[in-house]
């Protein structure tokens, strides 16, 4: 697949990555439909943030799953979702007062801006919308993701 990858500042390269995969049983595997730059991409883009090496972009995203891990139970393959730039569980005592992004088990996710992304924690980090929204719709939504 191709993805955008921070070398430097001001060094984005489209280049070819490995297909995700799952990893954990939590995992869900999804394919963008959208996704923006983050103000917080542009820090290390313009050099403000230490670039350590090649660093795939992008983390606010919305998507189709095409994979789940075999404890995912509320997220099902074919779901149009939108995810977190945080993966959470949505089950520590910080998710359950609101606070998934300083969730006990959190983990980044990063390298959204691809065809496939892995996402951990699936049941607590993708929201399904109803259906599939609308093509006019859909390139707002990874604004719902930060």
């Amino acid at each position: 697949m191709r993805g955008a990858v921070l070398y430097a500042p001001r060094d984005v390269r489209f280049e070819e990555r490995d297909d995700p995969t799952i990893i954990k049983p939590a995992d869900a595997v999804i394919r963008i439909s959208a996704t923006c730059v983050c103000g917080s991409d542009l820090w290390p883009y313009r050099g403000a943030d230490q670039v350590t090496g090649p660093t795939p972009m992008g983390h606010e995203y919305c998507g189709t799953v095409q994979e789940v891990g075999s404890e995912v139970r509320s997220i099902k393959p074919g779901q149009f979702v939108i995810g977190s730039f945080f993966a959470s569980d949505n089950t520590c005592p910080n998710c359950q007062i609101g606070y998934q992004s300083s969730c006990q088990h959190a983990e980044f996710v990063g390298g959204a801006q691809a065809s496939l992304l892995r996402v951990p924690l699936a049941d607590g980090t993708l929201v399904a919308t109803p259906g599939v929204p609308s093509e006019d719709l859909i390139p707002s939504l990874p604004s719902l993701s930060d």
